[in-house]
């Protein structure tokens, strides 16, 4: 339960009127991602609707405990970078609005929050005597006191699904770009859990045919409670194994499934290097995937170039479509928000050094002889 990852579709072709008298009003990309500030919580409070879970929830005490913490990340005043949370968010320039969020946690599963999951077994069992054979999935609750770097609270404005940017890609891979920037402060594995299917009232299945019964509470009691306090499942959560094959056919139908709405982000994931580590959360049954950090494909191509030449974007635009290459590009400001990051164009260049787009490498404050980080993009 504790990373919801929510990404409408991204893909389109076309650019509404009001976004091309965007892109003509101000200079440099339309769009940037950037370190959220205190001053974000109003903004993201709307965001929040769209997803409302652990890590975002739509309640403005929570969005609050949230932005604190992410900037005393990105200031570095909480020193242990396991405690660290970071929150990225994407802003429309042009009305200076934030329209998605994502975020990295240090690490989830601590002694004081022990990153709680249920493994999930295959079974078989075979009787010679009737010649039966069954086939059965059990559960087992597990605790992990140092677990894996978490990410999650990924979520887009759905009236900018069909930009041609795709910014829920963009969202998603700015957090492998900043883990690769500060490799030591993270995990050498890296876990994102997707929603299962869901009701469309929120109900989940798994938790009425089990967690209900063991704590006497409904799955919004025991998700807004588990947003400050897990233990009472521990404390009250079977310890043995549970037969799947008890439960109804609706709780056994969502155990490791992915929701419509998660469908792109577990295709995404795979494509990267993540796998079903097969793991759910206890709560809902939505599968953890995970990956070994350092071979996550977007951490491994991330490096640390010079820029050596700016590209005039009508250059760029008058390469053919298979010759446009772009990169994610990020700096990170002495003063907040900490971390920027833009879409732009970008050529390799012999050794460290590379080509990026002019306007957004000005708008960044990126010129000739400046170093950025890069993420190419295919």
């Amino acid at each position: 339960m504790w990373v919801r990852v929510f990404v409408p579709e991204v893909r389109g072709t076309t650019r509404s009127p009001r976004m091309e008298t965007a892109a003509r009003a101000i200079e440099g990309p339309l769009y940037e991602i950037r370190g959220s500030t205190l001053e974000d919580e109003a903004q993201i409070l709307a965001i929040a609707r769209h997803l409302n879970t652990v890590n975002l929830p739509h309640e403005e005490e929570g969005v609050q405990q949230i932005l604190e913490l992410s900037q005393k990340s990105f200031t570095q005043a909480i020193k242990d970078p396991k405690r660290r949370q970071y929150v990225f968010v994407l802003v429309d320039r042009m009305r200076d609005q934030i329209i998605g969020t994502s975020m990295v946690f240090g690490q989830l599963g601590r002694k004081d929050a022990p990153y709680i999951y249920l493994d999930v077994i295959q079974e078989e069992r075979y009787s010679q005597t009737l010649d039966k054979h069954f086939e059965h999935t059990i559960l087992k609750i597990g605790y992990s006191y140092n677990g894996p770097t978490e990410i999650g609270g990924l979520v887009l404005d759905p009236t900018y699904r069909r930009v041609p940017e795709r910014l829920g890609t963009f969202l998603s891979y700015v957090r492998f770009l900043f883990i690769k920037m500060h490799r030591e402060w993270f995990r050498d594995e890296v876990l994102a859990e997707l929603l299962p299917p869901l009701e469309k009232d929120g109900t989940s299945h798994l938790w009425d045919a089990l967690g209900r019964h063991f704590t006497d509470m409904t799955y919004a009691e025991a998700d807004k409670l588990s947003r400050k306090n897990k233990e009472f499942i521990r404390g009250l959560f079977p310890e043995g194994t549970i037969y799947a094959s008890l439960l109804p056919k609706q709780a056994q139908d969502v155990i490791g499934k992915v929701g419509a709405q998660t469908r792109g982000v577990e295709k995404l994931l795979r494509r990267i290097g993540f796998r079903y580590a097969e793991r759910v959360d206890p709560f809902d049954g939505g599968p953890h995937f995970t990956a070994l950090t350092d071979e996550v494909t977007l951490v491994v191509h991330t490096r640390h170039l010079k820029v050596v030449e700016l590209i005039r974007e009508e250059d760029a635009a008058a390469l053919p479509p298979e010759k446009r290459k772009r990169a994610v590009v990020a700096t990170e400001p002495p003063g907040p928000p900490y971390f920027r990051a833009m879409l732009a164009a970008f050529e390799e260049r012999p050794g460290d050094s590379c080509a990026l787009g002019a306007h957004a490498a000005h708008a960044l404050g990126l010129d000739v002889g400046s170093e950025a980080w890069i993420l190419p993009l295919e």
